[in-house]
């Protein structure tokens, strides 16, 4: 059986598109050809690498990359993962689905933290729920109905 292509994507593809990537090659490797990417190009975002390590995920080793990157990868799904990428998000060739499942962003939510450990409160908080999503795929993709569009004519 092949391996599902999933694009996750965000804004800057710094942070929560970050981590759904690697919890994804954590998790589900064996069944997930998994990418990430940004509609924008706003690097790594150190806290993010910081929770992932915490539960064992090393995303050290990723970079930022814009969706223009990834154009001739024919992906089954492509999961958008906050508004401004789920509203901008291009056109994707073939038959690939794109679904909105999103997250709170953690660099603004970590702004109203008064202290160091509160903010990272909040990337913990949206890398759990991450995971809990990722831990529910490929399955979760097609059960949910929560499918926007595709790119079929």
């Amino acid at each position: 059986m092949p391996k599902l292509r999933i694009l996750f994507l965000c804004t800057g593809n710094s942070c929560r598109s970050q981590m759904a990537e690697g919890w994804a090659r954590h998790l589900k490797n064996e069944v997930i050809e998994v990418y990430s990417a940004g509609i924008e190009t706003h690097g790594l975002n150190p806290n993010a690498v910081k929770v992932m390590a915490e539960a064992g995920v090393d995303i050290s080793g990723h970079r930022s990359k814009n969706v223009a990157d990834l154009k001739d990868v024919p992906f089954d799904y492509v999961v958008t993962v906050c508004g401004h990428a789920h509203e901008t998000c291009p056109m994707f060739p073939g038959k690939t689905k794109i679904v909105h499942v999103g997250f709170d962003d953690p660099p603004a939510l970590a702004k109203m933290a008064k202290t160091k450990e509160e903010a990272l409160g909040y990337y913990r908080r949206v890398r759990d729920e991450i995971r809990a999503f990722v831990d529910r795929l490929p399955e979760v993709l097609t059960a949910t109905g929560r499918v926007s569009r595709t790119n079929e004519t």
